[in-house]
């Protein structure tokens, strides 16, 4: 692995390495749609939509998540090619004998 994919490897997952924005995750996974405002993110955590906003950000730029801005209010999606970078990390392809 070169360095480069290593450290934005490495930020993906610091990106999702926090319980709050596990929970985020979690729930735009299951939004119907596959989709959810902050507002309804917020309230579904019981958290400030600041702060909510705040995590959202963070799993932005780190590419897990799309962010669309409708009106007032901006909606959030599950990136997939994130999401499947990760998960190629968590399961790598089996090795041979030969490897």
């Amino acid at each position: 692995m070169e360095r480069s994919e290593a450290e934005q490897l490495s930020a993906l997952l610091r990106a999702i390495a926090e319980p709050t924005r596990l929970q985020l995750f979690r729930l735009l996974e299951q939004a119907p749609g596959g989709e959810a405002c902050v507002c309804d993110l917020a309230d579904s955590l019981e958290l400030r939509q600041s702060t909510v906003s705040h995590h959202l950000k963070i799993m932005t730029e780190a590419g897990l998540l799309d962010r669309e801005q409708r009106g007032t209010w901006a909606w959030y999606s599950v990136n997939h090619d994130g999401l499947q970078r990760i998960r190629s990390i968590l399961d790598p392809a089996p090795r041979t004998a030969c490897d």
